[in-house]
C-alpha cells in the first residue's frame, strides 16, 4: 500500500508513529498524515536534530495548505485547462486540488524526496495524477499558474514572490506568517480561520489564512 512507504520514513524516526488516512474537512480530499496522537514529549537529541534537518513537512495538511486547496475548488477557472505548479507540495494537497478543478497538468514540485512521495500517494489516493519534480529550475515550458502555501515561514524565501511573477502569468499564494503582506504585483482575495491536520494547537494569530494572487 502507498501508505507503506510513508510508515517506514516517519517510524525511521518516531517509531510509534503511523501515517493514516484523513479526510480532510471543508475540503473534498483525502491525505495520508501522521497520525493525532503521534509523539510529542521531549526526544532524544539525536532524533530532535534529525527531524529538525529534514522536518515531516508532508505529514501536515498545513492550515494554509487547506484554505488554498477550498480557494481553489471553489473557483476551478483559475486553474482549468492551465498547466500548474504547485512550489514546496508537501503532502501535495494544493496540487490534488488543482487536479481535481481541472487543470490539464500539476507539476508538484519539492526538494524533499519524502514530500514527492506523499504527494504521489496522496494523488493516488484521490485519483489524480501529478508530475513530480524535485526543483523549479528544472520545470521546462509554459507555467500557466502557480500555487504556493505556507512557504514564507521563513523571510528568506519571499525572493520567490518575484521568481513566480517571472515564470507564470497567475500566482495564488496562501499563507498564515506574514502580517504586513505588501508586494508588488500581489494583492489580497480573502482571509479565513483555519488550523493545520493533524492540530499542532497552534497561536491564533497563524489560525488565519490569507489569500494573495500575484500577477506578471
Amino acid at each position: 500500500m502507498p501508505s507503506s512507504a510513508l510508515n517506514q520514513i516517519v517510524q525511521s524516526l518516531l517509531p510509534t508513529a503511523r501515517v493514516e488516512a484523513f479526510a480532510l474537512p471543508n475540503v473534498p480530499i483525502e491525505l495520508y498524515l501522521i497520525n493525532a496522537d503521534f509523539p510529542r514529549g521531549r526526544l532524544p537529541q539525536e532524533v530532535a536534530l534529525q527531524l529538525m534537518e529534514q522536518p515531516f513537512y508532508w505529514a501536515f495538511c498545513w492550515a494554509s495548505g487547506a484554505v488554498l486547496a477550498r480557494y481553489i475548488l471553489d473557483n476551478p477557472e483559475l486553474v482549468a485547462g492551465k498547466r500548474v505548479l504547485d512550489f514546496g507540495t508537501g503532502s501535495g494537497v494544493v496540487a490534488i486540488a488543482a487536479a481535481k478543478a481541472g487543470a490539464a497538468e500539476v507539476i508538484a514540485c519539492d526538494i524533499d524526496p519524502a514530500a514527492r512521495t506523499a504527494a504521489e500517494a496522496n494523488a493516488q489516493l484521490n485519483d489524480v495524477a501529478l508530475t513530480l519534480s524535485d526543483d523549479f529550475d528544472n520545470v521546462r515550458g509554459d507555467v500557466d499558474v502557480i500555487v504556493a502555501a505556507d512557504v514564507l515561514y521563513d523571510r528568506d524565501n519571499l525572493p520567490w514572490l518575484a521568481r513566480f511573477q517571472q515564470k507564470a502569468n497567475t500566482v495564488l499564494v496562501g499563507d498564515s506568517r506574514i502580517k504586513n503582506f505588501d508586494f508588488p504585483g500581489y494583492w489580497k482575495l480573502c482571509e479565513v480561520d483555519a488550523c493545520t491536520l493533524p492540530d499542532l494547537d497552534e497561536s491564533a494569530e497563524f489560525r488565519k489564512v490569507s489569500i494573495y494572487m500575484g500577477s506578471a
